[in-house]
């Protein structure tokens, strides 16, 4: 398991990713925004990013939503 710090205008707070080789799949949680989720290897990075940034809005504004999710998607992909 990784642990990343996101810093975002107001917060820093850890990022938590567990990379299942076998499944092929990454587990994601956010303790902080009480969030988790499983991404799949063979998702692309354009719905992926999408897909976060949606799932971040109620938790987070429009900008940092947004940071956020390209923030994840990088990390995911560079394991």
């Amino acid at each position: 398991m990784k642990i990343r710090k996101a810093n975002l205008q107001a917060e820093t707070f850890s990022v938590y990713i567990h990379e299942n080789k076998k499944e092929e799949q990454t587990l994601i949680a956010i303790p902080f925004i009480k969030w988790s989720t499983v991404i799949l290897y063979e998702e692309d990075n354009t719905s992926l990013t999408k897909r976060l940034e949606d799932e971040f809005q109620s938790a987070l504004d429009s900008e940092e939503a947004t940071h956020l999710s390209l923030k994840i998607v990088q990390w995911v992909r560079e394991m």
